[in-house]
């Protein structure tokens, strides 16, 4: 369905019918879409009422801006009152990641649980993850594209499906130039590019981002996940997120990459099961009782 958010038409899906509310943001601004949260998040709707979004200037929502993390903090808000929550899990994965801690961050009496995946609480990670690029012995990056997608300076929307296309094997835990080539030609195809909004994210935002002074001030209790073989997120990151705020526990995948939601999806997801049961008074356990 599509709703106007702040002057603004967002694609959004609401999954499962649980008085408890997830609120899940996808990563990658002006290349992510709610998929990446649907296939994840979905999974709990089960126990929980899950919403998926396309953000601002992503997906199929509508394109104007800003693009900035306080619009899009203000449109994560703005979606909590309309789906009539007093209080919601704020979750988020890389980029979305960003938006979940600022959200958590200036709005702490709304949020009962925090869920993080492979994400950093400032700009360090993007030179963690250039040299990771450049160190990679399973493809020769293209390093004129490399900087052009990291540094938010593609030229049209093709510039951003090659970028994209250069740096896709760096981010599974294994990848094989051959039998993956496929796989990655199906990503290609299947992301929405708007690269207004790339460039935006990170040459605009992403130089200044630094937010590790609002993390103390997260008051939920926070799950912090992470694959140990990250290349743009390294765990680095999550251990300072983790050590940052007060109620946080860290949990590294030690068989992924950028995305153990899929590498290693069940044992993932388990783990998320848990820790919001915990934290949230066992739904999951009156789900299954009913069931």
């Amino acid at each position: 369905m599509y709703v106007d958010i702040n002057g603004n038409r967002l694609n959004v899906e609401v999954l499962g019918e649980g008085e408890n509310v997830i609120i899940a943001h996808h990563g990658a601004p002006g290349l992510g879409s709610l998929t990446e949260p649907r296939a994840s998040f979905g999974r709990l709707a089960d126990a929980y009422r899950v919403v998926v979004f396309d953000a601002r200037g992503s997906g199929s929502s509508g394109l104007t801006g800003p693009f900035s993390h306080e619009q899009w903090v203000a449109d994560v808000e703005a979606l909590r009152r309309w789906i009539g929550a007093e209080r919601v899990v704020i979750a988020g994965g890389s980029y979305g990641g960003f938006i979940a801690m600022e959200y958590a961050a200036r709005h702490p009496d709304r949020v009962s649980a925090v869920v993080l995946r492979d994400t950093s609480a400032d700009n360090a990670n993007q030179e963690l993850a250039t040299r990771n690029a450049a160190a990679s012995s399973r493809v020769a990056i293209d390093r004129d594209k490399l900087d052009r997608i990291m540094s938010g300076t593609v030229r049209d929307d093709d510039d951003l499906r090659d970028c994209w296309r250069e740096i896709l094997p760096l981010y599974d835990h294994d990848f094989d130039p051959v039998r993956d080539r496929a796989k990655v030609e199906q990503r290609v195809a299947a992301t929405p590019y708007h690269y207004e909004t790339h460039n935006y994210a990170f040459a605009v935002n992403q130089p200044a981002y630094d937010i590790k002074h609002l993390l103390p001030g997260i008051t939920a209790p926070t799950l912090v996940t992470v694959g140990r073989h990250d290349w743009i997120t390294p765990p680095e990151c999550s251990e300072t997120i983790a050590r940052l705020i007060p109620r946080a526990e860290l949990r590294i995948f030690e068989k992924s990459g950028h995305s153990p939601q899929v590498e290693e999806a069940d044992l993932w997801e388990a783990t998320v099961r848990t820790f919001l049961d915990g934290v949230l008074g066992g739904a999951l356990g009156e789900v299954r009782a009913r069931g």
